[in-house]
């Protein structure tokens, strides 16, 4: 049967990575790409006979490619450190290793849960295992995606996904990626932050998740973190008002 490696990203994930850890026990390597962690992520996985490897940078395309390269298997299987394999997924990734039809890489519906078990209405399709010849590598500062060469196939079975578990979290993570997301549009020029493109991206965030991605069928939690979507919004675009206003002071 084929190899697999799995390589798991983690951050200040001490609360969530055992879990995920013990999901992917049955690949033949599991990488875990310490991310500058301030707690006990590295001790956890060392201690769940993971490899660690520091990394630090909020560049997610070379963080992946960095694990990617510590990959010794035939395939590669990326989970981040708040999901978990499913039964039902790990039995047909365990089946693609043992067959002889391959493609170059799977995508996976990915069930999202919010504040612990509430599920959100709307679930996703990922591109999540990879035939690693086929990897060419990941591409992209954030939302980051794989360049794959050849066809690409459908696992059955779910990717379970335990984010944004309390308003605490939720506010760190809009802090730290609104950073990134800002200095994105800032360095590609962006257009001049008007006071009306704040409305227009707000509306548009939240009219995304409550509509489009179904967030009305979630009751208040649907409520949350829509609005909640519109105030990250928010927060990335006043960043980068504030950056262009500083670059027009000091040009």
């Amino acid at each position: 049967m084929r190899k697999i490696s799995a390589i798991i990203i983690a951050k200040d994930s001490a609360e969530s990575i055992a879990k995920t850890l013990d999901s992917v026990s049955f690949c033949d390597q599991v990488i875990v790409v310490n991310n500058d962690s301030k707690d006990n992520t590295a001790k956890i996985a060392m201690d769940k006979k993971a490899e660690v490897f520091d990394y630090s940078g909020d560049n997610f395309s070379e963080i992946r490619n960095f694990g990617l390269k510590k990959a010794e298997g035939d395939f590669v299987l990326y989970v981040d450190s708040d999901e978990i394999i499913s039964e039902a997924l790990r039995m047909e990734i365990l089946k693609i290793l043992k067959g002889d039809f391959l493609k170059s890489s799977y995508f996976v519906m990915r069930k999202n849960f919010y504040f612990g078990n509430y599920q959100w209405p709307k679930e996703e399709k990922i591109e999540r295992l990879f035939l690693k010849s086929a990897l060419k590598g990941w591409q992209g500062r954030i939302h980051e995606s794989p360049m794959v060469l050849g066809e690409k196939g459908m696992l059955k079975g779910y990717l379970l996904h335990y984010t944004h578990k309390d308003l605490t979290s939720m506010l760190n993570k809009t802090i730290e990626w609104s950073k990134i997301e800002a200095d994105l549009r800032f360095r590609s020029n962006h257009p001049k932050m008007t006071w009306w493109r704040f409305p227009r991206v707000m509306i548009t965030a939240f009219f995304d998740s409550y509509f489009k991605k179904r967030g009305y069928k979630a009751g208040t939690i649907g409520v949350i973190e829509s609005i909640f979507q519109a105030y990250s919004a928010f927060t990335t675009y006043a960043r980068l008002w504030e950056m262009q206003q500083k670059n027009e002071k000091n040009p």
